[in-house]
């Protein structure tokens, strides 16, 4: 960090803040807040198509309850990683953790 250079002008370059123009409320763009909706309603679908509870889910990929009603929820950014985890346990593979 330059000596010039406060910790707010840092803050406010690092990124997107809430109610900057153009963001939601989570510091997002719309298309990605629409992304994450998507998303979220999809997970949503295919857990109910197989007859799956959150908590299954959850427990078959290795994560949380929470994080999975974050993700359908289209709240938290999703780890890609996570996202093939979950996609593991819809594609019939057995357990992932």
């Amino acid at each position: 960090m330059a000596r010039s250079e406060s910790l707010s002008d840092i803050e406010t370059s690092a990124g997107p803040r809430a109610g900057a123009r153009g963001y939601d409320e989570d510091g997002r763009l719309p298309f990605e807040s629409e992304f994450l909706a998507q998303l979220g309603s999809r997970v949503r679908e295919m857990r109910a198509v197989r007859g799956m509870s959150r908590r299954e889910l959850a427990r078959l990929a290795g994560l949380s309850e929470r994080y999975v009603a974050q993700i359908e929820a289209g709240k938290g950014n999703v780890s890609i990683v996570r996202l093939l985890r979950i996609s593991l346990v819809f594609r019939g593979d057995g357990t992932v953790a």
